[in-house]
């Protein structure tokens, strides 16, 4: 930085001089600092109303737009003590009758003999089993690694965190270790391998047939069970009490008899319906107030000076002026909503003709031209249509495949909206070459940059013009000092 000081010959404030000068050589400048800002307000501008229709084009996507939301089933069971149940969308709505004769229960040994609560391990070892499952359906091959000195209490840490699937404790009021099957079923098994330090192991801690067969106990051994029940008249058996028949996932809780109702969750189909239409009405009245804000042309936005000049408060107000109507009236968006409402408008091919408009369940445009096209939803009438022919509500949303419903048009209308703002404002992840604002904002930077440039050549001129006045008052005060010597000499 270079340190100027001028005004010594002349006696004139030349910084403040420079500087008033400079102000006026800077408007031009200013003026392209608030085109900038204004060219970034409308492109925040934009993407904020992108993110509005994105979020609507989830929303649909996510809802409206997936058969599968339509068919939602709701379940009730007479007697959810005896019996609960859920169901999969592909569930026949039915009827069914359940009698729980016994509920499935887990295998249990208890070891035969006693062992101390002082028990601890007397060397490092690995015990290996066999363990099958309660279904009978798998048997694998377990490990349980034991330390030693291990006591009583980590003994059966390791049982339990080991892959056996057994919750494992010692009760030493009656010094038994008890190991009991996390799944149930009749056909549990865990037997030791033919191991003679596991099978030592295990008579250690009491379980004396584990030497003898290669069970770890059998006369301790409390066989499970699987579940026996009837449902619709019909008897039959699962190894556990949650299990699923034709898309309905039973869970047994004790014996008795209850009825499960399956049928369609019509509330759930009419919740996520008012969802959107709700959603719809918070997207366009957000784009409908930015469409037509107010343009306040006497309001610029600040220069950093104008900025200091002013409160916070009355800085505050004059941004909101400022900012108001970047997209007032934009084509894009006003385009996008038109077609959104001839989207809505539309008919679908849906099979029946009652029920091929969604003015026909009830979702009609509000009369009142201030809402500028929100819907109205009469709940009434939804309800009824969701009762009368289902299948035909979902087809008018969701389409048959050959036809477009009013979700698939929404969403190409949307993407194609959205596709255009990003052409003109961009995204987080476009570079500003990509995008017609951004190529704007460049060209102003590259301009600012150019006249930062000219303006510092510019202050260089005036403070040379200034030294060389002072020079030249120098000068002549030098002379005027030399004649006034002259003539007092002459005296």
């Amino acid at each position: 930085m270079v340190m100027r000081i001028g005004g010594l010959a002349s006696g004139m404030d030349i910084d403040t001089l420079v500087g008033d000068l400079m102000k006026a050589e800077r408007i031009p400048l200013d003026k392209l600092a608030q085109k900038k800002t204004t060219l970034e307000w409308q492109r925040d501008d934009y993407r904020s109303m992108n993110k509005l229709l994105s979020d609507l084009d989830k929303q649909i996507f996510d809802g409206i737009a997936l058969q599968g939301k339509f068919s939602t089933k709701s379940v009730t069971s007479s007697n959810s003590s005896i019996v609960s149940a859920k169901a999969s969308s592909s569930a026949v709505n039915t009827n069914t009758s359940i009698e729980v004769l016994n509920t499935a229960t887990p295998a249990m040994w208890v070891s035969g003999g006693t062992v101390a609560a002082g028990y601890t391990a007397s060397a490092d070892i690995t015990l290996t089993f066999n363990v099958t499952s309660g279904d009978g359906k798998t048997t694998s091959a377990q490990t349980v690694d034991i330390k030693n000195g291990d006591n009583l209490d980590k003994i059966v840490s390791q049982f339990n965190s080991s892959g056996l699937g057994v919750t494992a404790f010692y009760d030493d009021q009656k010094q038994k270790f008890v190991i009991t099957k996390k799944d149930t079923g009749d056909n549990a098994s865990i037997t030791v391998n033919n191991d003679a330090g596991t099978q030592s192991f295990m008579v250690g801690l009491g379980f004396t047939d584990a030497a003898v067969n290669g069970e770890i106990t059998t006369t301790g051994k409390t066989n499970g069970k699987d579940a026996d029940f009837k449902i619709n008249g019909y008897q039959t058996t699962r190894s556990t009490n949650t299990f699923d028949i034709s898309g309905v996932t039973y869970t047994l809780q004790q014996a008795g008899t209850a009825n499960i109702t399956v049928a369609n969750d019509t509330n759930s189909t009419f919740d996520m319906i008012k969802s959107f239409v709700d959603k719809y009405n918070e997207t366009i009245e957000a784009i409908n107030k930015k469409t037509a804000e107010t343009k306040y042309r006497d309001f610029p936005p600040l220069t950093d000076a104008q900025r200091k000049d002013l409160s916070e408060k009355e800085a505050e107000l004059w941004d909101e002026k400022a900012k108001s109507g970047m997209l007032r009236g934009d084509s894009i968006l006003l385009s996008g909503l038109n077609a959104m409402r001839s989207d809505l408008y539309a008919s679908v091919n849906t099979g029946d003709t009652n029920y091929d408009q969604l003015s026909e369940i009830g979702i009609t445009t509000s009369p009142n031209y201030l809402d500028k096209g929100k819907l109205i939803l009469d709940e009434t009438k939804l309800r009824a249509a969701l009762a009368g022919n289902p299948d035909a509500v979902m087809k008018l949303f969701t389409g048959d495949g050959t036809e477009k419903g009013v979700a698939k048009k929404l969403r190409e209308t949307i993407d194609s909206t959205v596709d255009k703002i990003e052409l003109k404002a961009g995204n987080a992840l476009r570079t500003n070459a990509q995008f017609t604002l951004g190529r704007e904002l460049t060209d102003v930077d590259k301009r600012i940059s150019a006249f930062e440039d000219r303006l510092i050549q510019v202050e260089d001129r005036y403070w040379r013009q200034f030294q060389a006045m002072e020079a030249a008052i120098q000068r002549s005060n030098q002379q005027g000092a030399y004649l006034m010597q002259q003539f007092g000499g002459g005296q």
